[in-house]
């Protein structure tokens, strides 16, 4: 058989795997976007909560601003509150260092322990932010991980919980080997630490009941809402287990509507945060977030400020988180 003949099979062969595997989002679409879409959330929330989470963001957004590499004080600053946050709770704290360009940076870690089990649930999110103040990206999601640590200290659970504030999730280390959440990763694994599911938080504050004010990717709006008023489950397929988990548990709880994907790596936006990273070595992951550009046009621009975002809704999503993750920890 020719060279020829062969490079053309491949490419017959390339385009009928990419078309099975759009086949494959649409279906699993279907099922997440019609078969388990929510009833209407019960009118449930928390003002404390929220009023703790609008003080977060407002700290990280207002007083501190800009945090990454290039702004490294605020990027300090930033860390300095997250972990004084934790000890306030009752947290003993690690600080998971790394070394860039002749630069520290580190990633902020707490755990609750239970010595009946050496298995960990993860719960992240990246406290840096690109050149803007960053509330939705991701001041949001750090003010979603402390008030689920504090809300998670008072459970009884029996397996380990990790939260993990990473740092240089945006450029230029998005993607990277330097990248917050990939060194994270690996030092997991030089630690022998087992992780069983991880969930990252990546901007969840921002919500819209306008028509068509939530985008998609090309084939998939038909199987979604038109309106950006609802928080999104990611997984890639080996997570599936753990989005059929969480989803299925969040819908029976009601706080907000969710609507769930399982997707492969090569789509577009599928892979944008930090649960990438424990993809890359195979631990279920799965990502928490509004939809970012999808739906918030203040995305990496100078208008992600604190008045776009919804308290309100915020707090539902955490509250629904915390009864989901109690039960994955307790199934």
């Amino acid at each position: 058989m020719s060279t020829s003949v062969i490079k053309t099979l491949q490419k017959i062969i390339l385009r009928l795997i990419r078309a099975i595997l759009i086949v494959l989002i649409l279906v699993i679409g279907t099922t997440y976007g019609w078969k388990l879409s929510n009833p209407s959330p019960t009118n449930i929330t928390n003002h404390e909560i929220s009023q703790r989470l609008k003080e977060s963001v407002h700290i990280l957004s207002e007083n501190i601003g800009i945090r990454n590499y290039a702004y490294f004080e605020n990027l300090e600053k930033a860390a300095s509150y997250i972990e004084t946050s934790l000890k306030d709770i009752g947290y003993s704290v690690e600080e998971w260092s790394y070394d860039v360009d002749g630069q520290q940076f580190k990633n902020i870690v707490t755990r609750i322990k239970n010595n009946n089990t050496e298995e960990y649930i993860l719960i992240g999110a990246h406290y840096d932010s690109c050149f803007n103040p960053g509330a939705d990206d991701n001041a949001s999601g750090i003010a979603g991980l402390l008030e689920l640590a504090r809300l998670l200290k008072k459970e009884s659970l029996k397996t380990n919980i990790m939260f993990v504030a990473f740092t240089n999730e945006e450029p230029p280390f998005f993607q990277t080997d330097k990248m917050g959440s990939r060194i994270f990763v690996r030092t997991l694994q030089e630690k022998g630490i087992k992780i069983k599911a991880t969930v990252v938080l990546e901007m969840i504050g921002f919500y819209s009941k306008k028509e068509f004010s939530q985008k998609y990717l090309p084939l998939l709006g038909s199987f979604y809402p038109n309106k950006g008023n609802f928080i999104a489950l990611v997984g890639n397929f080996k997570s599936k287990d753990l989005v059929d988990f969480i989803h299925k548990d969040f819908k029976k709880n009601r706080y907000f509507p969710m609507e769930a994907i399982v997707a492969p790596y090569f789509v577009p936006g599928i892979n944008f945060s930090d649960h990438a990273s424990f993809w890359e070595v195979g631990i279920p992951a799965v990502m928490i977030t509004d939809t970012a550009y999808l739906r918030n046009q203040n995305y990496h621009s100078a208008g992600d400020t604190i008045e776009k975002l919804s308290f309100e809704k915020m707090a539902r999503v955490v509250m629904g988180l915390k009864e989901s993750i109690v039960n994955l920890a307790n199934k």
